[in-house]
């Protein structure tokens, strides 16, 4: 179990996709743990000091290492939640696992070598995004690296996967398949409605689509999910149209509750032994 995440409950790791500013952050974490915790739900606060894989060189990309650090240790503290962020590079694992509970490695970067080792060593949990360009069981090369590293938890998580230009669709066999790897999944409910590029100069998306797939991916099992979450997507410095609208999680929290409940009844839910 890393986190909790692997446990007896549902884990929901949610925040807005770039750090904006303190306040937000602090008001998206304090309100999500909340509402989490309504529901007996594990949370822990998401958000990025660095989105250096934003479609234009001139989009914004957030505070930096340094001051996103500052941030989200701040924003742990005040809320008393835990936090996790993304790297791109081996130089900020160390940096960043000083302030992060848990480091995620994005999915563009889940088969490069010196990150995840970087990453491992660490200490900390890792998330692994799994790419859009690569099956399930592709994983299972990814999941060797971070071990053989030392890594001290590892929880793969399923993200669309690429179908044609600018579309992004879910297997949700992908699920099941990474939980035969020995390590816990999680649901990106969010960035899996993206429409990478599908603006042009920035990514589109649809987030109708957030509680269809969420439903499908908790009545399949999972161990966590993962939302970006914004008071207005529309006014979001980055993947504002695949954000959830912060006064509509409660309601979508509701809806989890009543699936996850259903299917972690079932103790082989995600199993591919059963027949």
């Amino acid at each position: 179990m890393t986190l909790g995440i692997g446990g007896d409950r549902l884990v929901i790791v949610a925040g807005p996709c770039m750090l904006e500013s303190l306040e937000l952050g602090e008001l998206v974490a304090s309100e999500l743990k909340r509402a989490c915790e309504e529901r007996g739900f594990g949370y822990i606060f998401k958000a990025s000091f660095d989105k250096a894989n934003r479609t234009s060189a001139h989009s914004e990309r957030g505070p930096g290492l340094e001051l996103g650090l500052e941030w989200l240790g701040e924003i742990k503290r005040r809320a008393g939640v835990r936090v996790v962020t993304d790297i791109h590079e081996p130089c900020q694992a160390e940096r960043a696992a000083e302030v992060a509970d848990m480091l995620q490695i994005p999915a563009f970067l889940c088969r490069q070598t010196d990150l995840l080792v970087a990453a491992a060593r660490t200490g900390r949990p890792l998330n692994v995004k799994k790419a859009q360009f690569l099956a399930p069981e592709d994983m299972a090369s990814v999941v060797e690296k971070c071990r053989e590293a030392g890594a001290s938890g590892i929880i793969l998580c399923e993200r669309g996967s690429s179908f044609g230009y600018h579309r992004l669709v879910v297997d949700f066999r992908s699920l099941s398949i990474m939980r035969e790897l020995g390590v816990p999944v999680m649901f990106d409910a969010t960035h899996s409605v993206q429409s990478p590029g599908g603006r042009g100069s920035s990514s589109g998306g649809d987030r109708r689509f957030v509680r269809p797939l969420t439903r499908a991916a908790l009545a399949i099992g999972v161990d966590a999910v993962f939302m970006e979450v914004h008071p207005n997507p529309d006014s979001a410095k980055s993947d504002g149209p695949n954000m959830v609208p912060l006064a509509r999680v409660d309601k979508l929290l509701v809806e989890m509750e009543r699936i996850d409940r259903v299917s972690r009844f079932d103790t082989g839910f995600a199993d591919l032994d059963w027949i």
